[in-house]
């Protein structure tokens, strides 16, 4: 230590001089009207299609256009909001979601309905880094780079789960309200000729909360000016963002934990979206009660989720460091689907209190180890960057996550493919039994460009125990932006 005092960074201008917490409720307000729609479509999807004549295989797929669209674009835009912007790719998406959402519920044919799909994926891979990279960006701008995080990330993560709670609440009672009234459930169907039914206003009602958030990205979301860029300057970097994407994990050890730990969280979501519901049906004897029981519970799961994310900084507290506090996390995880998996043959009151348990843990889990995966992938990586390597890690989950549907979905029904992907959390969890080191090139290389430097730790920063270092450029984008920078839930 040289004893100098810290001082404050200066605010950046280009940011609305915002400070810490008004950036923070700027974030949780953007998350929130972000997921709501998204939630809302949750629980009438299947529904939906099915109404409109859609048989099981025409809907498995709609949902792997959504899936493989979403991961086909991770990467070639996840560095876009590092060349032109934060604000205009939420915006974008925005729109996207708004035209995907009116497709879905106006649509009859399935073409349309696909393309709404895709369109839904397009704007899933673009929205995947923009929203919290700005809330980084303007921090540091005000607070400096070791400015706390982990509260604003936490808080964002609970307003993605509360979203996609009461989203799903709304889109599973709406419908149902709606019919009670006499003579309102055929009134939509028969003044437009079948275009808009009651399972179709929660997609509608989306379209319109998508409009919201559009408008509210555009008013409340400064930041500073970029270098004026074309059309064909952006389509040709983005082989480059891909390659920078890739480089994030082969070349820091903790960079590369956390893109196996997101694999691994993909794996979990994957088998408890793809087997609960079968399992509620079989509970409850009939697939609309069953489909009933399971919006309830995906709600439940959702504020897991969200009161994980609350107490994910008491949980780097108690833990002694981000880094074992997702090894605690996930072993929650391990543990929540452990028990989904002893309890598949029977349905006893005391086995069904265990799964549901078990469900929560899941969640639980997931919801307190994102925010401290997060604060530690930000002080790893600089400004240049922090929008690619977030959709480098959205990107690992959804691969496995559709590998590991799949594979679950063709293994024999029981215990099996709870118990598989718990050993894939916990093969995740073990990563991070020891400390990660320093990026590679130090201390023995000269620092380079993407060399990390060793940095003095911030007086009262919350991350005590945490390796502390200077973040690693991305790669190429670095020349190209200037120096500044949602739910495990897979939506659909």
């Amino acid at each position: 230590m040289t004893g100098r005092p810290v001082l404050p960074a200066a605010v950046s201008p280009g940011h609305g001089g915002l400070d810490g917490a008004t950036a923070r409720r700027r974030y949780v307000t953007v998350s929130f009207l972000f997921w709501l729609p998204i939630g809302m479509s949750i629980a009438t999807g299947v529904l939906l299609f099915t109404e409109r004549g859609m048989g099981l295989a025409a809907i498995a797929g709609f949902y792997a256009v959504h899936s493989l669209t979403a991961a086909a674009m991770e990467l070639p835009t996840g560095g876009l909001s590092d060349v032109i912007g934060r604000r205009p790719v939420l915006a974008i998406a925005g729109l996207l979601n708004l035209t995907a959402f009116a497709l879905i519920g106006l649509g009859a044919a399935g073409w349309a309905i696909a393309l709404g799909m895709g369109l839904m994926g397009l704007a899933r891979a673009l929205s995947s880094g923009p929203a919290e990279a700005w809330y980084v960006d303007t921090v540091h701008a005000h607070a400096g780079p070791d400015a706390d995080l982990r509260t604003g990330l936490a808080r964002g993560s609970s307003a993605t789960s509360a979203a996609l709670a009461l989203g799903t609440l709304l889109g599973g009672g709406l419908p149902w309200l709606l019919g009670l009234a006499p003579g309102l459930g055929e009134w939509p169907a028969d003044t437009t000729g079948g275009l808009v039914i009651l399972l179709s206003v929660p997609a509608l009602l989306g379209a319109l909360v998508e409009g919201v958030f559009v408008l509210y990205v555009l008013s409340a979301l400064p930041e500073p000016p970029r270098p004026r860029t074309t059309l064909r300057r952006v389509v040709g970097g983005v082989p480059a963002a891909i390659a920078a994407g890739l480089r994030l994990g082969a070349r820091d050890a903790l960079i590369r934990r956390i893109l196996l730990t997101a694999s691994a969280a993909g794996a979990a979501l994957a088998a408890v979206e793809l087997l609960t519901p079968g399992r509620a049906a079989a509970l409850m004897g009939t697939a609309e009660s069953g489909a009933l029981v399971f919006a309830g519970l995906a709600c439940a799961g959702f504020l897991c989720s969200a009161l994980g994310s609350q107490l994910a900084p008491l949980v780097a507290r108690f833990t002694g460091s981000g880094e074992r506090a997702v090894l605690a996390s996930l072993g929650l995880v391990t543990l929540g689907l452990t028990l989904l998996g002893l309890t598949t043959h029977t349905m006893s009151p005391l086995a069904t209190t265990v799964a549901v348990t078990g469900y929560g843990l899941v969640y639980l889990g997931l919801g307190a180890a994102g925010p401290n995966e997060n604060d530690l992938l930000h002080r790893r990586v600089d400004a240049s960057g922090r929008a690619t390597a977030l959709s480098v890690q959205s990107l690992s989950l959804q691969l496995v996550a559709a590998g590991a549907g799949l594979g679950a979905g063709a293994l024999p029904p029981g215990p099996l493919p709870w118990l598989l992907a718990a050993t894939a959390v916990l093969a995740g969890a073990l990563l991070w039994v020891r400390r990660a080191g320093p990026p590679k090139g130090f201390p023995d290389a000269p620092p380079g460009p993407d060399a990390a430097v060793p940095v003095p730790p911030h007086h009262g920063s919350s991350t005590a125990g945490d390796p502390v270092v200077a973040p690693v450029s991305a790669g190429p984008l670095h020349d190209t932006a200037p120096e500044e920078i949602h739910p495990h839930a897979r939506p659909m």
